[in-house]
């Protein structure tokens, strides 16, 4: 008996991101190849975002994918959302020229403020929330603030890609195949200041450390380039990184989906690994078959505590920043 589809709604639909995401999504990439969906797709409600919007939807229908039985388009947030089951929310406002950090925050904050309402509201009652759009953390806080019906634990966001950047360089560095690169996990803010904790890292089930051999590199080099990827991405192609990012949230959602996968997601830190209290910060999971558990065994050395501390900082200077918009 075949399975009933899933509704997933994705919000920014029309955007680099989610062009790179929507067709991976819809050839099964993300749930399996044997779970059907229905695409509830979001974009701004003006008329460019909204023409961009079918024309998506018109290479979508041309792919003909047997799994996606339906698409919803639409600018209205409460009928993207409505009986989803997961919410992907990778639409946000970009920073621009001259903007200062904290207006976009709260620019930002103000979507997700509405979103996170939405979804509450119309969302499946077992509905699951991803956020992508930065600034990440502190939107899916945001978002997250706003749940009255549905647990703040349904709600992660996403840094997927500073652990798949980290992996990728560190492997190229020890001369391996991405696969000998295990228990990398992305501690704290989605931005510079995240810690790729490479002192638990193994690289062929060995101390990463001890593989690589330059203790300078890792802290002074590595660390630094897995930080400022995203801004070495855009110096290249003249644009943030698209399907990297898509890629990640493949792999997020369908990480989350898969009971015993350890990954590094961003969840509210209730306090674990110094973070403060209330902050989303990212850490190691394990998932499960309703959910995932935080894994908060590890033993931070002085080193990675200072750079979780720097982070941390960061973290609670953004909630300070938008702490009006959290119910």
């Amino acid at each position: 008996m075949s399975k009933a589809p899933i509704r997933v709604a994705v919000t920014g639909a029309a955007g680099n991101i989610g062009y790179a995401l929507l067709f991976r999504l819809a050839s099964g990439q993300m749930f399996g190849a044997d779970q059907p969906l229905i695409l509830q797709l979001l974009e701004i409600p003006v008329e460019g975002p909204q023409k961009a919007l079918k024309g998506v939807a018109m290479e979508l229908e041309d792919c003909a994918y047997p799994l996606l039985t339906d698409m919803v388009l639409t600018g209205e947030p409460d009928v993207a959302f409505k009986d989803a089951n997961w919410c992907l929310l990778v639409g946000s406002k970009p920073r621009g020229p001259g903007m200062e950090r904290a207006d976009l925050l709260k620019d930002n904050g103000k979507i997700f403020v509405a979103q996170g309402r939405s979804i509450d509201k119309v969302a499946a009652d077992d509905a699951r929330v991803a956020v992508v759009g930065n600034p990440c953390n502190t939107n899916v806080m945001i978002a997250a603030s706003q749940a009255k019906r549905l647990p703040k634990d349904r709600f992660t966001g996403m840094v997927r890609l500073d652990e798949n950047r980290g992996r990728s360089l560190l492997a190229r560095k020890a001369g391996v195949a991405i696969g000998e690169v295990s228990d990398l996990f992305i501690y704290g803010n989605h931005s510079p200041t995240m810690f790729a904790d490479f002192t638990h890292a193994k690289i062929g089930g060995k101390p990463a450390a001890e593989v690589v051999g330059d203790e300078a590199w890792l802290k002074n080099e590595y660390l630094p380039t897995v930080g400022k990827r995203g801004a070495a991405v855009i110096e290249a192609r003249g644009q943030s990184s698209a399907a990297s990012a898509a890629n990640a949230l493949v792999d997020h959602v369908h990480d989350l989906t898969t009971p015993g996968t350890v990954h590094s997601v961003a969840v509210e830190s209730q306090g674990r690994y110094g973070f403060a209290d209330g902050v989303w910060a990212g850490m190691p999971v394990r998932s499960t078959a309703t959910g995932y558990e935080v894994i908060d065994s590890y033993q931070m050395d002085e080193f990675a505590k200072s750079k979780i501390a720097i982070s941390n900082e960061e973290l609670v200077g953004e909630r300070d920043t938008v702490k009006e918009l959290l119910s």
